[in-house]
């Protein structure tokens, strides 16, 4: 059990459960009205320390520098969302919301509470006797000052994945026109007289007759061949880039109050 004098150590401490999970940091320690015992605490739990539950600190023990409970982390996470008022108190409804969370039969801790003698822990010489935890932020002091916390939202951020690119190459099939020369033979009839010196040949055959000369004709047209050569290396990088976001989220604070006190007076 953890007695009032030990509450500033617990204040501001990091809470484990009992297979050494960090639940979060210790925020608030609630009393027993009618003991001045603490009852509950508050951690301050999720991403940001944004979140905050509540835990039974009746069976809690101090280990070394940190307060360990007997619930599992999920279990912590997961208790209902409380609103303290602004005396500092839990309502009887959200206590008996909590109690059912923990599994702790709230009748049977009662009459645990109200046994003769030491182990019943709620006995008190007070006239006051509800039974409603009250907040213990301050720790224990004689003054009559009261300690006004309010959150602190911190924004950090965090890297995942946004998505994934490839490369990929693909084969397409193009059009390619160029022009190139190309040669052919054509027939040409050339006529030449008679002289001394072409007589002979031309006498060589029959006066008269029939006779036929065959000629081959040559061209040239175009081929086509294609041969695959490297033209360039493609990758891919990335590089950051950096945008500005505004991020909103809600933080409570406390606010001091007074009542019955003389205006007048408070004002000098």
């Amino acid at each position: 059990m953890i007695t009032q004098e030990q509450i500033p150590t617990v204040l501001d401490h990091p809470v484990y459960d009992t297979d050494g999970n960090k639940i979060g940091d210790a925020r608030h320690v609630f009393l027993d009205d009618a003991t001045g015992q603490p009852e509950w605490v508050s951690v301050k739990t999720g991403l940001f320390g944004t979140s905050e539950s509540f835990v039974p600190i009746r069976d809690a023990s101090i280990v070394e520098d940190h307060l360990e409970v007997p619930y599992p982390k999920d279990t912590v996470k997961d208790a209902p969302n409380v609103d303290v008022d602004a005396g500092g108190h839990l309502s009887e409804d959200e206590e008996h919301r909590l109690y059912e969370h923990y599994g702790i039969d709230w009748d049977a801790a009662w009459q645990q509470a109200n046994q003769p003698g030491e182990g019943g822990w709620a006995h008190t010489d007070t006239s006051e006797t509800t039974d409603m935890p009250r907040s213990a932020d301050t720790g224990v002091s004689g003054d009559d000052a009261v300690t006004r916390s309010e959150e602190r939202m911190h924004v950090g951020t965090e890297r995942r994945e946004a998505g994934r690119a490839r490369l990929r190459k693909y084969v397409v099939t193009e059009e390619v026109q160029q022009t190139v020369p190309v040669r052919r033979e054509e027939v040409r009839v050339e006529r030449e007289p008679i002289t001394d010196e072409n007589r002979d040949a031309a006498l060589s055959g029959p006066d008269i007759s029939e006779a036929e000369h065959e000629v081959t004709l040559h061209e040239e047209r175009p081929v086509t061949e294609t041969e695959t050569v490297p033209v360039e290396r493609v990758r891919m990088t990335t590089e950051e880039q950096t945008d500005e976001e505004t991020v909103r989220g809600q933080v409570r604070k406390e606010e001091i109050d007074t009542e019955g006190a003389d205006e007048d007076r408070r004002d000098r």
